[in-house]
């Protein structure tokens, strides 16, 4: 080996050298279990759109990397290297090369790994090849640009402090002139705010109506909140870039101003990557223990619904309209259907584009990709079957939870000339919502704590079927049930809850998805298939959402409701009552 690397580059080298301290388990097993059979070539975007062109394939993709990993790496290559395919790299003309790969062919949507049989997350390692690349400076000019100006500037768009907090302060006065009054306004650096609201960059520099359609939202639903004058871009370019130091530098920021300010929670604007940068990965990169909560604004404004906190009127937006799922929020947060039920109550005509949820394409904006203006030809081209996704659905508008994806969609929408437009929730439920002709503005500012929406109504008519193999899951179920009135039925496993249903003719049926044996999805399948059993409600509650295709890819009916676990008291009630029309 000592004789391979005399002949390398010092960037290569340093790339290999780099690469020892990156393998961790879930890195090497996705090196090491691929076995070529294809499947994720099926599931790519740029594949689809591409199909003469092998080397699209992330099995293509991923080897470029493996062969590194097996040449320096798995004893396997560095005695037999011609045997599989172990092979170093050596020139900084060859670190371009996997430049192009990494950054260019490549979103990091993960669809690919959802489909893996053997479990590869594509995406995960193709984010560490980037990040090593980054770590020898190869990379495009955009992420460079992009990823200095959040460094030093704070943001991923270079907003200076004094833009944003005029961007704020005309916001604030629009809305003060909205609701003709004086108290309808963007707090700023409020201390002990029950909520401190982040967002992304772009609503500052190219969509600030989504700042105040936010404000408007929580001002109606009395919240005691705030924005951050500093610190408070929730958008983290080391997801794209693969750059761990600057994923934790950024979040940090966030954190420990939430702290400064004694915020209980933080919500976080529409945008899928800086939801799971902030969220999800953050706490890692920064290795900082989070001491207060964090949430999607979408889940923050379907629970000021069911509180009663606002009300919203969804015959105000009467176009047709779909939703795309951002990669981030779905395939890797697992944000599938809350989303959904917060549009259907604020729209009146919702059209699902297939595939959804965890099997949508991506925009083709993703993993940074509108940074990189030298890959622009072949990220529109892929975008081919994203556009007929939304053609297909005949819908005027397409919604997304994520900025990223508004340019991306909004991009292949403007190259394919659909007519389309594209906007995202916040705006839809601002325009929704009711506004009181004379809002109490006293007694939302004294109010303690939001008025809970009263729960009265008994489920005692009702026959429920709780199927779990876990016993202390069931009994849980079968008490909160029981408690309120309901008649429950237990099953551990498929084939008895299909007997119980026949036999029992129960009202509803709680069906978990992974159990040993009939899994929950071919129960559903076989319930739905079934005349006796075929108008049962079925509501989905599983710990696993990636799983979901196992309800929404068979041919029959989709289930009244799903939830995810863990699965709270008052959430659990609230769906059946709402399932079975209680109320």
């Amino acid at each position: 080996m000592s004789d391979n690397r005399a002949t390398q580059s010092h960037k290569a080298k340093k790339l290999i050298e780099r690469m020892s301290k990156k393998l961790n388990r879930q890195m090497v097993g996705s090196m090491a279990a691929c076995v070529h059979c294809g499947m994720c070539t099926e599931a790519c975007h740029y594949v689809l759109t591409n199909p003469d062109d092998p080397t699209y394939a992330p099995a293509y993709k991923a080897d470029r990397i493996r062969k590194i990993f097996k040449r320096h790496f798995d004893w396997t290559g560095r005695v037999l290297p011609w045997w599989v395919g172990a092979k170093s790299i050596k020139t900084d003309a060859e670190l371009e090369e996997l430049k192009d790969i990494v950054f260019g062919k490549c979103t990091n949507c993960r669809r690919c790994s959802i489909n893996c049989p053997m479990g590869v997350d594509y995406a995960t390692f193709n984010r560490m090849a980037r990040g090593l690349l980054v770590s020898v400076g190869v990379m495009p000019e955009g992420v460079a640009v992009v990823s200095k100006d959040q460094w030093e500037i704070g943001n991923q768009m270079g907003v200076l402090k004094e833009e944003y907090i005029d961007t704020l302060e005309w916001m604030s006065e629009e809305l003060s002139d909205e609701m003709d009054d004086p108290e309808a306004i963007i707090p700023i650096d409020k201390m002990d705010a029950d909520v401190v609201y982040s967002i992304n960059p772009r609503e500052v520099k190219y969509d600030p109506r989504t700042i105040a359609d936010a404000a408007k939202i929580f001002f109606l639903a009395g919240e005691n909140w705030t924005m951050p004058s500093e610190g408070w871009d929730m958008t983290n370019f080391g997801l794209f870039s693969g750059d761990d130091d600057l994923g934790g530098a950024v979040a940090l920021r966030l954190y420990e101003k939430v702290s400064e300010l004694h915020g209980k929670k933080l919500v976080i604007s529409e945008c899928g990557h800086g939801y799971r940068s902030t969220r999800c990965e953050g706490p890692n990169w920064s290795a900082h223990s989070v001491p207060f909560e964090m949430e999607s604004s979408v889940l923050t404004m379907l629970r000021y619904i069911k509180e009663g906190r606002i009300e919203v009127d969804k015959t105000k937006n009467n176009v047709p309209v779909t939703f795309h799922d951002s990669c981030n929020n779905a395939r890797s947060c697992g944000l599938f259907e809350e989303p959904r039920e917060l549009l259907n109550l604020v729209v009146t005509d919702f059209r699902e584009m297939v595939p959804n949820r965890s099997e949508n394409y991506c925009c083709t904006g993703g993993g940074g990709a509108m940074s990189m203006t030298e890959y622009t030809p072949q990220r529109l081209k892929s975008a081919k079957i994203k556009a007929d996704q939304l053609k297909a659905t005949g819908a005027k508008i397409v919604v997304t939870s994520c900025h990223n994806c508004v340019d991306g969609l909004a991009d292949l929408i403007r190259h394919y000339k659909l007519g389309m437009e594209v906007t995202q929730l916040v705006n839809l439920v601002a325009n929704a919502v009711i506004v009181p002709e004379k809002i109490a503005v006293e007694e939302a500012a004294t109010a303690e704590k939001p008025k809970e929406v009263a729960v009265e109504h008994s489920l005692e008519k009702f026959k429920i079927l709780v199927v779990d193999d876990e016993d202390d899951i069931r009994l849980y179920y079968t008490v909160l049930l029981e408690d309120n009135g309901a008649t429950v039925i237990q099953a551990s496993d498929g084939e008895e809850a299909l007997k119980l249903a026949k036999s029992e003719k129960p009202d509803l049926i709680t069906l978990d998805l992974n159990m040993p044996g009939k899994d929950g999805g071919e129960v559903f399948e076989q319930l739905r298939k079934d005349p006796g059993t075929a108008q049962i409600k079925v509501c989905i509650i599983t710990g696993r959402p990636e799983l979901r295709r196992l309800i929404y890819n068979r041919p029959v009916p989709q289930p009244e409701g799903f939830l995810d676990k863990p699965v709270d008291d008052s959430r659990l009630l609230y769906d059946i009552r709402k399932i079975l029309e209680v109320g």
